[in-house]
Formats: C-alpha cells, sequence, structure tokens
C-alpha cells in the first residue's frame, strides 16, 4: 500500500521545523496547515463541557481530558514498543523536550523488554494496552482480567514499574472492562484527539488533525507501533514543534 507522501502537497524545507529528526525526508507538506488555536482563547475543559461517555474519570468513566488550568495537553502513543518506530518515536520526543505516556501491548512488551525499560529511562509514562490487543467487548470477564492483567506483569517485568493507566483498544469499553480496571488499581484512559493514523491517510491529514483540533485538556491518540509508522512519525516532526509554538505545553495523564 502506498503511504501517500509523494501525493502531499508541495512541502516547504524540514528546516522550518528547527531540530530535524534523524530519517526524515528533505521536505515536510507543511504549506496550508492550520495554525493551532491560541491556548488562551480556547480555555479549558469543564465538566459540562466534556462529553458524558466516555470523559473525564469520574464514577469509573474513562479520561478523555487531562486535568488543565492552562495550555497543557497530553500525547499518547500506541500499539508498540516497535523496534523500528519507538526509537525514532523516542528520539523526536527528546529533541522537542516533550513527554509522552505509551500505551504498551503485553506481548510486545515480552518481544522487547529493552525498549519498554528505554521508554521509562526516558522519563515517559508507560500503560497498559492488554497483553494481544483484542475486542474487549466480544471477551468474557475472565478473558478481560487475564488480558489485562497478563500485559501490566509484562510490563513490570520489562521495566520493574507496574503500570497506573490502561487504554482499551480501540476504545471498547464496557462496564466489565472498567469494572476490572478498578479491581487492578488501573486508571481508564481515553483520548479527545484521533487523526486515526493507524489508517494511514497520509502525513498532511494526520497533521492537519493534530493542529486544527488540539485544544488545552486534549489527549492526541497516535501510534508507534502495529505497522508502518513513517506517516505518524513525519506529522508529529511537524505538529509538535508548531503546537510548542503556539504556547501548548505536553504534560502526562
Amino acid at each position: 500500500m502506498s503511504s501517500g507522501w509523494t501525493k502531499d502537497p508541495p512541502a516547504t524545507t524540514v528546516r522550518g521545523i528547527g531540530f530535524v529528526p534523524p530519517g526524515l525526508p528533505s521536505t515536510l507538506p507543511t504549506v496550508g496547515l492550520p495554525t493551532p488555536a491560541p491556548p488562551a482563547a480556547s480555555g479549558c475543559p469543564t465538566p459540562a463541557s466534556v462529553p458524558a461517555s466516555p470523559s473525564r474519570s469520574t464514577a469509573g468513566r474513562p479520561e478523555r481530558h487531562v486535568a488543565c488550568s492552562g495550555p497543557e495537553i497530553a500525547l499518547t502513543l500506541d500499539d508498540g514498543p516497535s523496534p523500528e518506530w519507538t526509537p525514532r518515536m523516542l528520539t523526536l520526543l527528546d529533541g522537542f523536550g516533550v513527554k509522552a505516556t505509551f500505551s504498551v501491548i503485553g506481548r510486545q512488551a515480552v518481544a522487547h523488554p529493552g525498549l519498554v525499560n528505554e521508554v521509562v529511562g526516558a522519563g515517559h509514562l508507560v500503560g497498559n494496552h492488554t497483553q494481544t490487543h483484542p475486542d474487549l467487548q466480544r471477551l468474557t470477564a475472565g478473558a478481560v482480567q487475564r488480558e489485562i492483567g497478563a500485559a501490566s506483569a509484562a510490563i513490570e517485568r520489562a521495566c520493574g514499574r507496574r503500570p497506573v493507566l490502561f487504554r482499551a483498544p480501540g476504545g471498547s469499553w464496557s462496564p466489565t472492562v472498567l469494572a476490572i480496571c478498578a479491581q487492578q488499581g488501573l486508571r481508564p484512559l481515553y483520548w479527545s484527539v484521533d487523526p486515526r493514523d493507524w489508517s494511514r491517510p497520509g502525513t498532511r491529514k494526520i497533521a492537519e488533525v493534530l493542529l486544527g483540533r488540539t485544544r488545552p485538556g486534549s489527549i492526541v491518540l497516535a501510534h508507534d507501533g502495529g505497522g508502518d509508522r513513517s506517516q505518524t512519525y513525519q506529522a508529529l516532526a511537524i505538529a509538535i514543534p508548531r503546537l510548542l509554538q503556539a504556547g501548548y505545553r505536553f504534560v502526562q495523564p
């Protein structure tokens, strides 16, 4: 499948983004992309402005926004660790001084424990993203419990820390999933900005969503695993510096 990169509109030079991460093309499609909304004009979400479900973690419901008193936003990266893309994402984030949250699949942690340890060592959070990435609503309660418990154990073995955050694959929440999260001491984490980068819609499209929809309190969903993440990597290289220049601060949920 084509990445869509060659179909992007004319681009400006990569030098325009400041820090130049390794492995980027000589040009990036930045012309005509939206300007991030000024944080001061956007305001932080209030309980009345947050959708009822899924929403901020009230009565066990998943968090859709980070608590903020200013221009704080959170970047989350799912489905890793990937030996190809996670190291590149770590270099990208380090270059811009950004901390993120990595939602890790347990079987990937088993296969690449050193990468999980590297993520934690770089100051990022690691969350539980189940052991095998199933649709949890199709599983029995016992199977859900095993998926979540096995992933927590795999992550702890890899980095010495038990996760405190849980993200359901595909946002597939249910009362059973939320109850098991509570039993296992995990805080359910959703998102509020989804560029659907997993579908590889093109670097420009991913960057458009990241820049056009992010507001104070946003939890941004992206991926460092599960396939070719070149478009995500390139889009983040465009979006992160623009968001920083607009005054946003990256925090962890």
